[in-house]
């Protein structure tokens, strides 16, 4: 009785690739094709390589399931969008079609999606398929409700209108019904406002785009304040009182209900001086300040005639007040005739021929 090869029952695979060696005739050749055939049945022996049975690698590799379902943003449908490879590996991000305006659908069969497969994206053309027997595509949107939009107008106003003449606040006058837009970067265009600017109470128009797609066109009654941190007396101010010496602060005012531009300027500034009276709480406006003037209204200075290479002075008396190189009116007072002449110092007018 023999007894089985212990050897044998501990490598099967070993034993059958002996038995395949055993077969061959002593003496065959082993050239050409033979040696690639009798290496190939050797590997098979072993249990190295599996025959392929094409059908069993396409479903493996080209399964792809169908989404019921997807939404997409407004540059178009993708495949990688709406199909999925079984084996989750990725697809190619190339376009199928537009996308669908916002608030309708585009519908597409599996039939259809193959068709467009297998003319566009060949190496993943297959019948094999899982999933819906067709797909709802949706332009992926949000709601643009009342505090979206009154930020979204606070937004643009302040780039476009206000700049830096001090912050917004917007507060809208009627209720908004909420509005669905897409879920992508979106543009507001101001059609219609005052000419001069947000007031306390204006009505605006506009209109919404996403890219080079209109949304629609709408108005609404607004407030408004612009504020910013403007100087205030503390105390009463006098007209010819210096800046420097003014009892003047800070405080963050709405500088819409002005009727004129605030004043700014540096409070220890020695070259300014009011020109004008200012109660206690006022604010302190640009045209309440100027540059205090170097040469006072009924001041003798000295006047400096030119002729030619000759330079003749004299005292003059001003007429106004003059700042370094304006041009005031002076009198001789020995002859009472009037000239005119370019400020160049506290005590120096340059009167020309």
């Amino acid at each position: 009785m023999n007894r089985p090869s212990t050897r044998s029952s501990r490598y099967p695979r070993a034993a059958r690739a002996a038995r395949v060696f055993a077969r061959i005739p002593l003496g065959w050749p082993m050239g050409g094709g033979r040696a690639v055939s009798l290496l190939f049945a050797f590997a098979i022996a072993l249990g190295g390589v599996t025959p392929a049975s094409p059908a069993n690698n396409e479903s493996a590799a080209s399964a792809l399931t169908l989404h019921p379902t997807a939404e997409v943003l407004g540059d178009g449908i993708f495949l990688d969008q709406i199909v999925r490879l079984v084996d989750e590996q990725p697809l190619p991000h190339v376009r199928l079609a537009p996308a669908p305006t916002l608030g309708k659908a585009a519908v597409f069969t599996r039939a259809q999606v193959t068709d467009w497969i297998r003319e566009h994206a060949s190496d993943f053309a297959t019948t094999n398929w899982t999933g819906a027997d067709r797909i709802r595509i949706g332009r992926r949107a949000r709601s643009l409700d009342e505090i979206g939009l009154r930020d979204f107008l606070c937004l643009t106003l302040q780039r476009e209108v206000v700049k830096d003449r001090g912050e917004l606040e917007l507060r809208l006058l009627r209720p908004w019904t909420a509005v669905l837009v897409p879920d992508e970067p979106l543009t507001l265009r101001v059609i219609d406002m005052p000419a001069t600017g947000p007031s306390a109470n204006f009505i605006v128009r506009f209109e919404i785009l996403c890219g080079d797609e209109r949304l629609g066109q709408w108005q609404a009654p607004v407030s408004a304040r612009v504020w910013r941190s403007i100087p205030v007396a503390r105390a009463p101010l006098r007209r010819g009182q210096l800046v420097i010496e003014a009892p003047l602060s800070l405080e963050r005012r709405d500088v819409l209900t002005l009727r004129d531009a605030p004043g700014l300027f540096a409070f220890d500034d020695p070259s300014l001086e009011l020109v004008e009276n200012i109660q206690a709480g006022q604010p302190v406006l640009a045209r309440s300040v100027r540059p205090r003037p170097v040469i006072q209204r009924g001041q003798l200075v000295e006047g400096l005639v030119q002729d030619g290479g000759l330079t003749i002075a004299l005292k003059v008396e001003a007429l106004n007040d003059g700042l370094p190189g304006q041009v005031v009116r002076v009198r001789n007072p020995s002859t009472r005739r009037e000239f005119s002449g370019k400020v160049l110092n506290e005590q120096t007018i340059l009167i020309p021929r």
